[in-house]
């Protein structure tokens, strides 16, 4: 048995890219684990294929110890304490406070129809789901994938992701399936609905322990988890042997935050900071908030670019995730040809791994700035383009779902969830998206426009 995203020797190599990726100096430690034996390549799903011995686990564990003691590079461009990053917000908004249930809904709907999307063909890379696409008559991709009339051959060669494939292909989609980017959703829904608007990092762990399975939790947010059943508590449940801390978990964590505070990015981003910091620092942070003023402003907006330059002003401006997301936002304004701002995206993010939060940040601002509202043109660009396509879509998905509202959003997306998501986190299981619409209608707190 081999558990994902814990083993001292998996993190290693990820803590060493993620220390080099900030910044800091990590060549003796890399060193002093080559000349042990140890493999430098981060394992892509996770986990390596064989455990290491009790030696080399022990040592991975005590470099983790001295990767987590090396002194933090200055970040004045990086701030992710509250007081730092609201510094930089405006004093006033501009949109709307009032939304109606059906832009609510159409959220719900948007978000779990885009997740749905990109299921299957999570962890495979954009070649692969060309190939896919190409060899089933599906390219350019514009409905469900199928397995039918796909090849062994390619079928052998990009395997369907193997818990998605049996729910969220074409042929055998019935209801939306489990997937972590509704079950966060669900808890954020149930942390509103159990404190209030007052809750805490605190109370957020205590939920992720209370309801969240721990098997149904991955990269950052399983090492936090791991961290809380240690006692530590948040933030330092983020800090503790966590190479993840700045990949996309917190940034699919955060959208019902926005929808409760319609055309408050502001005060939907300080609610996601809460959160994010259980197990995030810095980009993994920035993510969070800027997915909630995503979500803040899309149930409210006129259109996509209200909605983009909402999210963008709670970033802190020269911060890497605040380029990274107005770059890309510019290669998708305008674009016909969407291969050429993949190739570009490509060429800038391609070394970043396929769960990081910046390079998953750009292809979002690049499919919504590309798909200029449109639900369906939106999440199959932003899909086609691989890297995590769940998480991706599910936020594409909810941004152009909440500007059309449910009326208005093409059944041959909507109607094979038939109002009914699949959850483990209890009380949840076979809820109806009308029936989390209403619930998160009655925790709606409109602030006062400016």
């Amino acid at each position: 048995m081999r558990i994902t995203w814990v083993q001292p020797e998996d993190l290693l190599p990820h803590e060493l890219a993620a220390s080099r990726d900030e910044g800091r100096e990590v060549a003796a430690l890399a060193q002093r684990w080559t000349a042990a034996g140890g493999d430098l390549t981060p394992p892509v799903s996770g986990a390596s294929p064989s455990p290491a011995s009790p030696a080399l686990r022990e040592l991975a564990a005590h470099l983790l110890d001295d990767a987590d003691a090396l002194p933090a590079v200055a970040a004045d461009d990086e701030p992710d304490d509250l007081v730092a990053l609201r510094a930089e917000w405006p004093a006033t908004w501009s949109l709307p406070t009032e939304v109606t249930y059906d832009r609510l809904h159409g959220a719900w709907l948007g978000r779990a129809a885009g997740c749905l999307l990109g299921k299957p063909v999570e962890k495979i890379p954009r070649e692969g789901i060309r190939e896919i696409l190409t060899a089933t008559d599906r390219w350019p991709l514009r409905d469900w994938f199928t397995a039918k009339g796909l090849p062994a051959e390619v079928a052998a060669r990009w395997p369907w992701n193997r818990r998605s494939a049996p729910t969220s292909l074409a042929e055998n989609i019935d209801g939306m399936p489990e997937d972590d980017d509704l079950n966060y959703a669900l808890l954020a829904l149930r942390v509103l609905e159990t404190h209030g608007r007052g809750f805490t990092s605190a109370d957020v762990a205590q939920a992720w322990l209370d309801w969240l399975p721990a098997g149904r939790v991955f990269t950052a947010e399983r090492v936090a988890y791991r961290n809380l059943l240690l006692g530590h508590a948040p933030p330092e449940s983020a800090r503790r042997h966590n190479p993840f801390r700045e990949w996309i978990g917190a940034q699919i964590r955060t959208d019902v935050y926005g929808w409760v505070n319609p055309g408050r990015p502001d005060r939907a981003a300080e609610l996601a900071w809460r959160d994010a910091t259980v197990s995030h620092v810095r980009g993994g942070v920035h993510g969070a908030i800027w997915a909630a003023a995503l979500a803040a402003a899309a149930p409210v907006a006129a259109d996509v670019d209200e909605v983009l330059d909402a999210a963008e002003a709670v970033l802190p401006p020269r911060s890497r995730f605040a380029a990274t997301v107005r770059e890309a936002r510019a290669l998708g304004t305008g674009a016909d040809d969407w291969e050429r701002v993949l190739d570009e995206l490509y060429a800038r993010h391609g070394h970043l791994h396929w769960v990081h939060v910046r390079n998953n940040a750009a292809l979002v601002a690049a499919a919504l700035a590309y798909g200029r509202g449109d639900l369906e043109r939106s999440i199959t660009a932003v899909v086609s383009g691989g890297w995590d396509t769940d998480s991706t879509s599910a936020t594409v998905g909810a941004v152009t779902g909440a500007l059309t509202g449910a009326a208005g959003l093409p059944d041959r997306w909507i109607g094979p969830l038939h109002n009914r998501l699949a959850s483990s986190i209890a009380g949840f299981d076979g809820i109806g998206f009308d029936e989390l619409a209403k619930r998160t209608e009655a925790l709606v707190e409109p602030g006062s426009g400016s």
